[in-house]
């Protein structure tokens, strides 16, 4: 028993999601975690498996017609189910949660993000739009009830690993690197006739569809640059996006006497999701290792801007500040679910992100209500263009 109360309780939001199901991976893999909470969408078979194999005493669907569902089918154990934004705020708040994971996809990750911080609690944070949108509340926040935010994305936490020990005040740049997706080298003509399954083929990580999509357009990279300015405290300008095609080296910290520290490991988001959990320890892990004799090259270039427009935006929407990288997120989240309906075409994504932050007036340090105004204004402004 006394064992068992010594294992580090974790909830995770987003569970049936790449993320989550890795971290469930990482759970099985390692005895001293504990599964305590798990939320999802609406994949209720996916739920109930995940239930039944790591008995969390708290479940949290979306959306209540799933809930009422999964609540049928595990009525013969004693999770609780709940659902919707009160189910994530009330995993966020449990005693039983000593590590947060929050792995959904959206601005739902932010109101639990808030709650588990302001309770002191950890924070392992895979959800970009928290902080690409709502950095300037959830940091200053973590830093006054001494919450750890510990970042998830492979970039940040070879950022945070290559930060280790060092003070902030020494660090000069940020080099973040980039695989450069699927389209690298390709010019703007020829990226006029892609297709969805040409964007959905990534050739180093396997991730869900939107991050994949995001990756080729290099949004993502531009989120991560948003991230990077809060989870590190440093300045739009100090943070340069390299292209690394192999995905070896995850990121770099430069000096101020010119030294770089570098993270490299196999392309695997395992590695950093273990590192958020167990930190600041360091725990054995399988798989493969990088074997510098076969790799022989590793290789940087610099960034097409002009191919691909969404990373030169990310940077201008860093700079007007307020609410604009909340649209040039919302833009993007919208433009890239046409595109994946095949309702707009590939280039329109960054075309509609770039319409969006014209057409928008920044609120200065917005409340979460601003945020979410931004949000929606921005949804409905892309609906009336497309």
């Amino acid at each position: 028993m006394e064992e068992h109360d010594n294992r580090k309780k974790i909830g995770i939001l987003g569970s049936t999601g790449s993320i989550g199901t890795q971290t469930l991976d990482v759970v099985r893999a390692n005895p001293e975690l504990e599964v305590t909470a798990l939320a999802a969408g609406s994949s209720v078979e996916q739920m109930e498996r995940q239930i039944r194999e790591f008995r969390p005493r708290l479940a949290v669907m979306w959306e209540e017609k799933a809930a009422e569902d999964l609540r049928r089918r595990v009525a013969d154990l004693n999770t609780k189910i709940s659902c919707g934004m009160d189910g994530l705020l009330e995993i966020a708040a449990s005693e039983e949660t000593e590590v947060l994971l929050t792995a959904v996809v959206g601005m739902i990750g932010i109101r639990p993000t808030i709650e588990a911080i302001s309770r002191g609690k950890s924070v392992a944070l895979a959800n970009k739009e928290t902080l690409v949108t709502a950095g300037h509340i959830i940091m200053p926040l973590a830093e006054k009830r001494h919450a750890s935010v510990l970042p998830v994305d492979s970039e940040h936490s070879a950022i945070f690993q290559s930060m280790n020990g060092e003070p902030r005040g020494r660090v000069e740049k940020i080099l973040l690197t980039a695989s450069g997706g699927p389209f690298r080298g390709k010019s703007r003509a020829q990226l006029r006739d892609i297709t969805v399954e040409d964007a959905l083929k990534h050739p180093n990580w396997s991730m869900g569809k939107k991050i994949t999509v995001d990756s080729s357009t290099m949004v993502n990279k531009g989120l991560e640059v948003m991230e990077a300015r809060w989870l590190f405290d440093v300045m739009p300008q100090q943070i340069q996006v390299v292209v690394h095609p192999q995905s070896i080296v995850h990121s770099m910290v430069q000096y101020v006497d010119g030294g770089i520290i570098a993270q490299l490991g196999m392309p695997d988001m395992k590695l950093p999701i273990q590192y958020a959990l167990f930190y600041p320890d360091r725990k054995p892990m399988g798989g493969e290792r990088v074997d510098f004799f076969k790799l022989r090259n590793l290789t940087f270039e610099e960034p097409d801007l002009e191919a691909f427009p969404g990373l030169k935006l990310a940077y201008d929407a860093l700079e007007a500040g307020g609410t604009m990288p909340v649209v040039y997120n919302a833009a993007n989240e919208k433009a890239v679910s046409l595109f994946l309906a095949r309702r707009i075409r590939y280039l329109q994504i960054p075309e509609l992100i770039e319409a969006s932050m014209r057409h928008h007036t920044p609120v200065a340090d917005p409340s979460v209500d601003q945020i979410l105004a931004a949000e929606a204004e921005t949804y409905d402004y892309i609906m009336t263009e497309v």
